[in-house]
């Protein structure tokens, strides 16, 4: 069984994101495993932070989920034509110390996927993430690409994806990672 792990991007209690994310849940294929990590509780990088109190719990929770996974799903907005900064904050505090970016990132396989209420959907803040996850190690996707955009239009006031080509999409997508997740882990 591949194991994987969808991050949502944001904090907002209404987010497309996580929208996208609950939806991959819940509509999980067959051969894998999505699980969802989560970044509330992390809290703005400070190396004098780092070095007084070491790594904080809700970092050290999401690493370990990340180590024990064999991808990782990045459900990421699209803030200012680029990577939404308490997304970004995450990731950095996840390559601390540097010693543990091989154990969380190295080789992992890593995919990127989003929705905006814009008409391009995430496609700036998907292509920042490639060299941040080049620069860690990590394996990234790149069969598929799945932007959503006018995402008020296919997620629901209630947090629901309603729009069945979308979900088709989300499906699909997953299951074809899930497939590239499950050779880059035999490979390693």
């Amino acid at each position: 069984m591949v194991k994987l792990v969808g991050i949502s991007g944001s904090l907002r209690r209404g987010s497309f994101n996580t929208a996208l994310l609950n939806a991959a849940i819940a509509n999980q294929g067959e051969g894998y495993s999505l699980v969802a990590g989560t970044i509330r509780g992390i809290p703005l990088y400070d190396g004098d932070l780092e070095t007084a109190d070491g790594i904080p719990e809700a970092v050290q929770t999401l690493k370990d989920l990340i180590a024990s996974a064999d991808g990782v799903i990045l459900f990421t907005p699209e803030y200012n034509n680029s990577i939404p900064g308490v997304f970004k904050n995450a990731i950095d505090w996840l390559s601390r110390p540097s010693s543990d970016i091989a154990r969380v990132f190295g080789s992992k396989a890593f995919a990127v996927l989003g929705a905006s209420p814009g008409n391009f959907g995430t496609l700036l803040s998907q292509n920042a993430w490639l060299p941040v996850l080049h620069t860690l190690g990590a394996r990234t996707f790149s069969d598929k690409r799945l932007m959503v955009s006018k995402a008020g239009s296919v997620v629901d006031g209630d947090g629901q994806l309603i729009d069945e080509a979308i979900a088709k999409r989300l499906s699909d997508f997953v299951a074809a990672f899930a497939v590239f997740a499950k050779h880059n882990a035999e490979a390693a």
